[in-house]
């Protein structure tokens, strides 16, 4: 499926989405041929795609920090809208990436329901029992990555709020001594950064690891 999921739908489907039910929705998508595993993959991809979006929004928030507190005085107002912004990339980016998350485990936990609810529907108790055990391995997998993307998650909000910090320090301090408080400051925003880059690079590949499981099924 893979980004196809966009394409025109049924106003069926166009209803529930905008009524936000989940149950509804996953039930349209299926009559038009997208199971739930197609979902959740999709949305997979979308969550790892915002992590690798924002790794370069901090980066690149984070390099205009290190310009401004090289500057002048004399320069620091025109700057200081120029990190304003870089402050409002960032915020953006942490809740693009909040909000895939959260899509993909509306899709995953709609999805183990149903292959869970399902087990009972076997005739063959050898098959149920692979299919149980496929499950209880999809689960664990499953929760690595969600893990990852929550500790990855976890480590946006002390980088945005440091950022947030300088920002409204500069706003009310547009003079040499901020400058100065600023540099003190950035070697700890510089490891804050570093170190979430480090987990949102765990969260892409356990992303891919499971894209891969299931295109492999």
């Amino acid at each position: 499926m893979n980004k196809n999921i966009a394409g025109p739908l049924s106003v069926f489907v166009v209803l529930a989405v905008l009524s936000g039910c989940s149950t509804v929705y996953y039930s349209a998508m299926e009559k038009l041929g997208y199971e739930k595993r197609e979902i959740l993959v999709d949305r997979v991809e979308d969550a790892r795609d915002a992590q690798s979006d924002a790794q370069e929004t901090f980066r690149s928030s984070l390099e205009r920090f290190q310009r401004v507190v090289a500057v002048s005085d004399t320069e620091l107002k025109a700057r200081y809208e120029e990190i304003s912004d870089a402050y409002e990339d960032s915020k953006d980016a942490a809740d693009k990436v909040r909000k895939r998350i959260d899509s993909v485990e509306d899709v995953s936990e709609a999805l183990f329901e149903e292959w869970e609810d399902e087990l009972e529907l076997y005739e063959s108790a050898s098959l149920r029992r692979n299919s149980e055990q496929q499950l209880k391995e999809t689960r664990s997998q499953y929760r690595q990555l969600i893990d990852r993307m929550h500790q990855a998650e976890a480590r946006m909000e002390p980088v945005v709020q440091a950022f947030e910090d300088q920002v409204l320090y500069l706003k009310h301090n547009l003079n040499a001594q901020a400058i100065g408080a600023l540099e003190s400051e950035l070697g700890k925003i510089r490891s804050d950064v570093d170190t979430l880059i480090r987990n949102m690079e765990a969260s892409i590949a356990e992303s891919e690891s499971f894209i891969q499981r299931f295109r492999d099924q």
